[in-house]
């Protein structure tokens, strides 16, 4: 009931939304005349009216270029294997058939992976990225069967295998766990097949370390709570109708409500660079809301087991994390170059959760081991923006080149 009703509003909502969107187009244009700039702030008043809404769809990559030391290189996009889940979406710049190969592990936690878009763009200046690219799980039908964390850990390891023992992983917030898993799973059988670096970024791999608000937020309640709150079925007339999922819409409010007064003062910025003429910057604040604001819903079983598995019970750092009933050991990795990186200002994964997995991996020498702490960033900033470009990432592509 939770989801069709969510849905009745928003269908509404939506027909408001294009109506204001088809006003702001009209009063631009009028506000472009000299004798009628007083029509703009109309158009900015429709443009939030406009953008205030949530869409269900994932943005385009829109990475069809990118310059370096000004030259242009064309990027070739394609899908390199597919499952009903994910498609392993794979980026290669022109005359970049010989780069080093990255697994670019984009989260399940809301958003679609577009929002790596500028973690890929730099990765594409010295590799040929392969990206995780999660299907909404409303548009799965339910006979493709359920998909739980270890689901996810296996994708992981599938692609892997695809791409083959020259792949490089980056692993982004919550899928630094699955990662670390895989790689251990990879480690253990002892086959040719192992990632030859693997980076984890801003990941909770132990929540006992500093809690974060969201940290603390999961340990407020059983595990049945979530199961019976937050747990919604897609409704009928979509193709995944009867689906159990954690809703989009849930997930991003959860979010919105922790800077309600951050994203209240984005608006007003947006309202006032627009008629101040300032439109560089509001449509940068524009660009980041269209992309926010694209939600993806979360399979029950994937969040309900990523709840307890990973922020209740801890069961990677504990020893006790198992991947299809067989136990994981971390300590099997002796091949894989570990990289950890972490922000100063982290408060969704604070520093030191990620850096856990440094002790777990104990079989790595130490000199395959290495960290990074980027000062005066928070969350987003780690893998994304100026200090990502020209901080972080000359890390992790020296890392990378070091254990080819």
């Amino acid at each position: 009931m939770m989801y069709d009703a969510y849905q009745g509003m928003a269908d509404v909502g939506d027909r408001v939304r294009r109506l204001a969107g088809n006003a702001q187009v009209i009063l631009e244009a009028w506000s472009s005349q000299p004798f009628a700039s007083p029509w703009r702030k109309m158009a900015a008043y429709y443009e939030l009216v406009a953008l205030a809404g949530f869409t269900h769809a994932r943005p385009e990559w829109e990475v069809e270029a990118i310059e370096i030391g000004g030259s242009r290189y064309e990027i070739a996009q394609d899908v390199a294997t597919a499952t009903p889940f994910c498609e392993l979406r794979h980026f290669r710049k022109e005359r970049g058939e010989d780069d080093p190969k990255v697994l670019l592990v984009a989260p399940m936690s809301g958003h679609f992976a577009t929002l790596l878009r500028g973690t890929l763009r730099t990765l594409l200046r010295d590799h040929q990225v392969y990206v995780t690219d999660w299907v909404n799980p409303r548009n799965v039908k339910p006979g493709a069967g359920g998909f739980g964390l270890d689901d996810y850990t296996q994708h992981l390891i599938d692609f892997v295998r695809h791409i083959g023992d020259d792949c490089h992983i980056v692993a982004v917030c919550q899928p630094t766990v699955s990662a670390l898993i895989a790689a251990a799973v990879l480690a253990a059988e002892g086959g040719n097949v192992q990632p030859a670096s693997l980076t984890l970024m801003a990941g909770p791999i132990d929540t006992r370390i500093a809690p974060t608000k969201v940290n603390e937020l999961a340990q407020e309640k059983p595990i049945e709570w979530f199961r019976d709150n937050l747990i919604g079925v897609v409704p009928a007339q979509f193709e995944g109708g009867g689906r159990r999922v954690y809703p989009g819409f849930l997930q991003l409010c959860a979010f919105m409500s922790m800077n309600a007064d951050r994203h209240a003062k984005s608006f007003v910025d947006l309202f006032q660079h627009r008629i101040a003429g300032d439109f560089d910057k509001a449509d940068a604040i524009s660009a980041f809301y269209r992309e926010y604001f694209a939600i993806m819903d979360m399979s029950a079983d994937f969040y309900l087991e990523t709840v307890d598995q990973v922020f209740q019970r801890h069961l990677l750092p504990l020893g006790q994390m198992t991947h299809k009933g067989r136990p994981v050991e971390p300590k099997a990795i002796r091949k894989t170059f570990l990289l950890t990186v972490e922000g100063e200002k982290d408060d969704i994964c604070a520093v030191g959760q990620t850096l856990a997995a440094q002790d777990l991996c104990s079989g790595l020498r130490p000199y395959m081991k290495t960290h990074h702490l980027q000062p005066a960033v928070g969350h987003y900033g780690v893998f994304n923006g100026r200090r990502w470009e020209t901080q972080v990432y000359p890390v992790l592509r020296n890392h990378i080149r070091a254990s080819r």
